[in-house]
């Protein structure tokens, strides 16, 4: 870790504290906030929804500035097409999310703007070019099975940090994880990849920069936007790691999975897959007495505690870990009560 690389992560943290700070002012101004209107959401008053905003614009202007000012970026596998893609399909997802915002979209016209942004960056070239086997090796993939996998597994993680988006602190505080994640496995002397650990570490620190205002009780919401597009950068940088798609699924399973249990439990219930209400496990749990403080800090732990694994696991042994998630999650979702939808 070259000793220069601190200054773009202050400055990535200490612009996305000044931003977010103004947009929390400016929401209120503009019109765009939160409002619980909703059963789902429990906080108080009208929250500003430009966090989203503030994490997008810190992470630009520091990347661009070190992609101008250095080479740094460019010397391993990410092009300026990578930067470009991922870029403009971030900001496909705040606008979308600030129309969102104001105009309340229906689920079927909202899903748009993550399916630009997820085509956006595979059609810039971000892909998955080979699928590691648990029993050793890799799976060389052809470029039409990349873009299909690559478009789904962006779409699977913007909807996961979506979903994970209903407590303070929640998504943003695990995607911040996960991507001090991804830059450790890069600093590691078995992938060593300078280029994504900076990025990851500046992604990181935007995000530190929004959780002090997003903590609970939050002054500061993601957005709609804002909830997509934290999945979108992790999602994006476990791509362009080399395929690092098992340690981000390490990171996110929990929430993951209990969207799978979520939809299920809705379609035997005979409820619309798409219509919100509290059958998440973050929801269960504070309505089973937990606080949101001990929600937070519950998948917090649960995404540190497996993410760091991936520093000394094999893939099989990643594969059995995802197991053992699945189980947790199960497990705890049928042992918290649900309130009645």
């Amino acid at each position: 870790m070259a000793i220069w690389w601190i200054y773009p992560i202050i400055a990535s943290f200490l612009l996305s504290l000044l931003l977010s700070d103004v947009g929390r002012s400016f929401g209120r101004r503009l019109g765009f906030l939160d409002r619980p209107a909703k059963p789902r959401k429990q906080h108080k008053g009208g929250i500003s929804t430009l966090g989203g905003v503030a994490v997008f614009i810190a992470f630009s202007i520091v990347v661009l500035a070190v992609l101008l000012m250095t080479d740094h970026f460019t010397l391993g596998e990410i092009s300026h097409n990578h930067f470009i893609g991922f870029l403009i399909g971030g900001f496909v997802l705040i606008v979308g999310g600030l129309v969102d915002d104001r105009y309340d979209l229906a689920p079927k016209y909202s899903i748009l703007f993550p399916v630009a942004a997820a085509l956006l960056a595979a059609g810039f070239g971000i892909g998955v070019s080979k699928i590691t086997n648990p029993l050793g090796g890799f799976f060389e993939i052809s470029e039409l099975l990349s873009f299909i996998v690559t478009f789904l597994w962006l779409l699977g993680v913007m909807y996961t940090t979506k979903l994970l988006d209903g407590l303070d602190g929640l998504a943003g505080g695990v995607s911040a994880i996960g991507m001090l994640i991804v830059a450790s496995l890069a600093l590691s002397v078995a992938f060593y990849q300078p280029d994504v650990a900076l990025l990851a570490l500046i992604g990181c620190a935007a995000l530190v920069g929004f959780l002090v205002w997003n903590t609970h009780p939050a002054s500061l919401f993601l957005g709609e936007g804002g909830s997509t597009l934290v999945g979108y950068m992790l999602a994006v940088m476990a791509v362009i790691a080399g395929s690092k798609i098992a340690t981000t699924l390490l990171v996110v399973a929990i929430p993951l999975f209990d969207i799978i249990f979520v939809v299920w439990d809705r379609k035997m219930a005979g409820h619309s897959v798409t219509k919100g209400d509290r059958r998440h496990l973050h929801q269960r749990l504070r309505d089973s007495g937990w606080s949101i403080q001990k929600v937070v800090w519950f998948y917090y732990i649960v995404a540190l505690a497996f993410g760091l694994t991936t520093l000394i696991f094999e893939s099989w042994q990643k594969l059995v870990a995802l197991v053992v998630l699945f189980a947790i999650t199960f497990i705890v979702i049928r042992a918290v009560s649900i309130k009645k939808v």
